[in-house]
């Protein structure tokens, strides 16, 4: 299946068709664009979202230049099988489909939620990955974290009422920067008109949840082990994920970098996009 001779390389995450891998009895759906060859970044995704919730401005960025793959979870989107009750799990599920696609080194960008999959991937197999993209996350056991639950439901609640996406709330500050910038990027997300991906059920949303939950109040992981390059993002005002363990992870992680947005939430690599893309890919590309 090599296209390392493709002349038309996608660099469109838009345009990037879905395909499929079995793998220990689940289908994995997951998008590939950027050109073949060498070492390949594996995103992590966030809570409740499916390949269609990636920004497009982060991932184009960084598939100028490198091979780049998206995919849904175990149980969520395309992918078949039931969605995991814990953080490990999802990372056991990550590892199976890294190997099943016949890779023994990655780099990771990881979002929420996919930053704590992508933290336990790399305490439990360290030769796997050789960079590290922590955004929006924070390391288990982190205080404050098992909060995510009350946070979410409430938010979801106040985008019902006034009829918003929910990551408008839960991703932005409402205020005169957050507001538009969440527009901005729901709109973003639209971009892609064909072979979109379906919703997580309900019942897959709560099993996250809780699993979050659960890594939230664990014993913390021995991160002091985590000896590749890390570049670790957020905005000032994370609601969902406390902003504080952005900076508990920088302690936690030797040499690691640590970028905090002004003015910004959860999101705040989306509202930043312009900065932050660039950074990202030359952090990737070295």
């Amino acid at each position: 299946m090599s296209t390392n001779d493709t002349p038309n390389v996608i660099t469109s995450y838009a345009l990037a068709p879905t395909r499929t891998i079995d793998a220990d009895g689940v289908t994995y759906a997951y998008r590939e664009l950027g050109p073949k060859g060498g070492i390949p970044v594996v995103f992590f995704v966030h809570l409740a979202a499916t390949l269609d919730n990636w920004d497009p401005r982060i991932v184009d960025a960084i598939a100028q230049t490198r091979h780049v793959i998206a995919f849904d979870n175990r149980g969520v989107g395309a992918s078949t099988g039931d969605v995991q009750d814990s953080i490990e799990a999802m990372a056991d599920d990550a590892y199976t489909f890294i190997k099943a696609l016949g890779f023994d080194t990655i780099d990771v960008f990881s979002f929420s939620m996919g930053g704590m999959i992508a933290q336990d991937l790399v305490v439990k197999h360290p030769e796997l990955v050789r960079k590290l993209v922590l955004t929006g996350t924070g390391p288990r056991g982190g205080k404050d974290m098992d909060k995510v639950v009350a946070v979410t439901y409430y938010d979801i609640l106040r985008s019902i009422l006034t009829r918003k996406d929910p990551k408008e709330f839960l991703f932005f500050n409402r205020n005169a920067t957050g507001k538009p910038a969440a527009r901005e990027f729901v709109n973003r997300l639209k971009e892609r008109t064909i072979d979109r991906d379906k919703d997580i059920s309900q019942k897959g949303f709560r099993t996250q949840l809780k699993a979050i939950q659960k890594y939230g109040r664990s014993a913390p992981s021995d991160l002091s082990t985590i000896t590749q390059p890390t570049l670790i993002a957020n905005g000032d005002n994370d609601r969902m994920v406390p902003s504080v363990l952005s900076e508990d992870l920088h302690r936690r992680i030797k040499d690691s970098t640590l970028i905090i947005y002004p003015d910004a939430g959860h999101g705040g690599i989306f509202q930043f996009h312009e900065k932050f893309a660039p950074v990202a890919a030359e952090f990737l590309a070295a």
